[in-house]
């Protein structure tokens, strides 16, 4: 794996970041392409391209440290209503930048963020028939691609 990314620089000093929180194993940043004002990343130190890379419990981390950053931006000048967590995994699913990280994007009413589906109606046989597929791949996956 190429550890590098513009993340591995931002973990390393050597790019610039306006960072929010940092421990041991986890910094989480403001993102310079917000969607909305107050928008974050949070990035495990060690690098990881996909979440089957990520070791589990850095994993949780994440979203632990995204939990406590929906609290204060709730609670700082950004005053949001509510967050979203964003995490995409793979290029069909949006990922540009190969580290795994999380985003935590403040919410306000209008502010023009939002996921543009549009949700299927599958009869139960078929979301029965999927739910069996990846019952049984889960024992074979064992966490992995």
């Amino acid at each position: 794996m190429n550890p590098y990314t513009i993340f591995a620089d931002i973990v390393a000093g050597r790019a610039p970041a306006s960072k929010v929180y940092e421990d041991e194993d986890v910094l989480a940043f403001m993102d310079i392409r917000p969607v909305t004002p107050g928008h974050l990343l949070v990035i495990p130190k060690t690098p990881a391209r996909s979440l089957s890379e990520l070791d589990p419990e850095l994993g949780g981390k994440l979203f632990r440290v995204g939990q406590q950053l929906a609290a204060a931006l709730r609670a700082s000048e950004v005053g949001c209503d509510g967050v979203n967590f964003f995490l995409a995994d793979g290029v069909t699913a949006g990922q540009e930048v190969f580290h795994v990280h999380l985003h935590v994007i403040p919410r306000t009413p209008g502010d023009g963020f939002g996921l543009r589906a549009r949700p299927t109606h599958p009869a139960r046989a078929d979301l029965d028939y999927l739910a069996g597929s990846i019952r049984g791949a889960l024992g074979r996956a064992g966490g992995k691609d």
